[in-house]
């Protein structure tokens, strides 16, 4: 049993906030609400089913299931449900969920009355590690995910590692896509997994402690140098170019994980096309995601064809096709990338 608590420091200044890591955070809650709140928005999905209590007046609200609910339709109905019940500016919405809910609820807050506070309860393993911090916000449009959204930081950041024991095994395994991206974005202090330290498809208590922390950690110092993604932020993006596509093509069948998961082992593929690794560093991003058993190739084998259009469309492109690849000074963003060598390393992957 983990029985410790990790507290992580993102400094913006005047926006500075905690990302609180362990087992029974969201108990937390009231503590973290503004004085100056009397209400309070909870935002979630009726599938989670876990209870907040923020000690003051609050009123739950429920989005649809599924990637389908992260739309502008969403965001217009939860913004006017608020506006009839009476929330107002110096009330604060909590999103309790994975990155759909608090991408939607972070998005709403920040556009609800020019902006009001929006605290996130992470309940999946991907947002504690990843959607739920940094203030990026964002819904998908048919044409692309994620077009349309704000950048709007959280007071506070609440990661509950007890709520992961009940997640589908899939929903955790997603979670490690985005987690084993992190051995490609670290300094080196996240080793491999070791035998028996994923059992039954979950992390051990004091590995998953350790893991989300060195996690949060890392994505905290990117906010930090970084908050609105002109440079070291967008490689935390590490996989998420063919991922992004790969999910818009299939109409999200894929999990946002097991899509990132995906795109890392097809970016080290084009990386070796480039020359910018060897073959000894492909396979060790092989390694890594075998060691989370992530999957590595897309179901069903889409043609290049059909990938090719969604990759212009990428938030990342706005010099020809970009991609976040490995090289020997670690991953970098490459612009305006050759359009047959992603052909070739496509063709060579997907065989």
């Amino acid at each position: 049993m983990v029985n410790d608590l990790r507290t992580v420091e993102i400094d913006l200044g005047d926006r500075r906030y905690r990302v609180v890591i362990g087992e029974g955070t969201r108990h937390q809650l009231g503590d973290h609400i503004p004085q100056t709140a009397q209400r309070v928005a909870i935002v979630t999905q009726r599938s989670i089913g876990i209870a907040v209590d923020s000690g003051r007046e609050q009123r739950v609200f429920h989005i649809p299931q599924g990637e389908s609910a992260k739309v502008l339709s969403t965001v217009e109905s939860l913004c006017r449900q608020w506006a009839q019940w009476g929330l107002n500016r110096n009330d604060v919405v909590v999103g309790v969920g994975g990155g759909i809910v608090t991408d939607v609820a972070g998005f709403a807050a920040s556009i609800y009355h020019r902006g009001i506070p929006v605290i996130q309860v992470a309940t999946s393993l991907l947002g504690q590690i990843d959607a739920a911090i940094g203030g990026k916000t964002g819904v998908n449009l048919p044409e692309g995910k994620n077009l349309v959204g704000t950048y709007w930081q959280p007071d506070a950041v609440l990661c509950d590692l007890e709520v992961l024991r009940s997640l589908p095994s899939r929903h955790y395994r997603a979670g490690l896509g985005e987690l084993a991206k992190y051995h490609f974005l670290d300094d080196g202090s996240m080793n491999a997994l070791s035998d028996g330290e994923l059992h039954e498809g979950m992390l051990e208590p004091d590995s998953l402690i350790d893991r989300v922390e060195a996690s949060v950690r890392l994505k905290a110092s990117a906010v930090m140098a970084d908050e609105r993604e002109g440079g070291m932020r967008a490689l935390l993006n590490y996989g998420h170019t063919l991922g992004h596509a790969l999910e818009t093509l299939g109409d999200h069948d894929l999990l946002h994980g097991e899509a990132v998961a995906i795109g890392i082992s097809f970016a080290a593929e084009l990386a070796f096309t480039l020359g910018r690794i060897d073959a000894d560093r492909v396979g060790e991003h092989r390694r890594i995601l075998a060691s989370y058993d992530l999957p590595m190739l897309p179901p069903g084998s889409p043609a290049f064809s059909d990938i090719e259009p969604l990759l212009g469309r990428d938030k990342k492109a706005l010099h020809g096709v970009t991609f976040i690849l490995d090289g020997d000074v670690g991953c970098e963003v490459v612009t305006n990338i050759d359009r047959e060598a992603i052909a070739e390393s496509y063709a060579r992957w997907i065989r």
